[in-house]
């Protein structure tokens, strides 16, 4: 005849297989409720700031020559849409650009400071010295070394995005931990086995935070070279309306800017994702 621990076994599995469905979808409606509220409270802030915007400017009486409503600049926005794309245009393939030579000479900069220590000692004081130049203050010299075409604002976007890639790389490429280094040389692997295998997956959260920071710094070197040189882009447009005093079209060219800011930013943290679960881990 069973025992009584034995007829009590199924029903002991499906309490537990209850109790772990139950934990399951609480993580996930927390999981669900903490995405809900970091995209809930940055639109709300937003919607606020821009309530407060459009109430002030109307009950104040503000010219619109010196600040729109955020009506009359979505109003602008709509009706020179066209235009803002045409311009949009020059702007956003540059940046990708800048950003995507930016990363590759970041990178392979880095993996050569950190692989050389006579390659470090040689480079690295130089390259922090560059930086530490005014980069506004050079942007006539690169009018001047490339002319006034597009070359003189891909190359100016890919000076001031490249330092943020060659720091967070070389941060990620020298902290990691010391027992997988020996480990590594007590399996005699070689030093490629070893930057594949540790050194490039422990660096990829340091790369990614590195390539998020130049996303940014490439879209602002080609709008300071818009600034300088070019009969196209949107910095050239936020300079034409200026003269124009047309602050409404001024804000709404700053308006597509923010969006494919924002939308550059998202594909870079989405990649980062992406190639951690793939291929690294965070660091601890």
């Amino acid at each position: 005849m069973p025992s009584a621990s034995a007829l009590n076994a199924p029903a002991d599995a499906a309490t537990l297989a209850a109790a772990q469905a139950a934990s399951v979808s609480a993580a996930r409606r927390r999981a669900g409720l903490l995405t809900l509220r970091r995209l809930a409270l940055p639109v709300l802030a937003a919607a606020l700031v821009l309530a407060i915007w459009e109430t002030g400017t109307r009950w104040a009486q503000v010219p619109e020559v010196l600040l729109p409503p955020p009506s009359a600049v979505l109003d602008r926005l709509v009706n020179a849409f066209p235009l803002l794309m045409m311009h949009a245009w020059p702007t956003i393939w540059q940046s990708l650009a800048g950003f995507a030579i930016a990363t590759v000479l970041g990178i392979t900069l880095a993996t050569l400071l950190s692989a050389s220590t006579i390659i470090r000692e040689t480079l690295y004081p130089n390259v922090v010295f560059f930086q530490l130049i005014p980069k506004i203050a050079l942007a006539p010299l690169f009018v001047v070394w490339f002319g006034l075409g597009p070359e003189a604002r891909l190359s100016f976007s890919v000076f001031v995005s490249f330092f943020p890639v060659v720091i967070a790389t070389l941060a990620g490429l020298d902290n990691v931990e010391r027992d997988l280094l020996r480990l590594c040389r007590a399996l005699t692997a070689s030093n490629w086995q070893t930057f594949v295998s540790v050194r490039l997956p422990h660096a990829m959260p340091y790369i990614f935070s590195g390539m998020k920071i130049a996303s940014t710094f490439a879209i602002i070197g080609v709008i300071v070279g818009e600034f300088i040189t070019s009969r196209a882009g949107l910095g050239y447009l936020i300079l034409f309306a200026s003269a124009q005093a047309e602050t409404a079209l001024i804000l709404a060219a700053i308006s597509v800017l923010c969006v494919f800011g924002l939308v550059f930013y998202g594909v870079v943290a989405l990649c980062e994702r992406w190639t951690i679960e793939r291929f690294g881990d965070r660091p601890r």
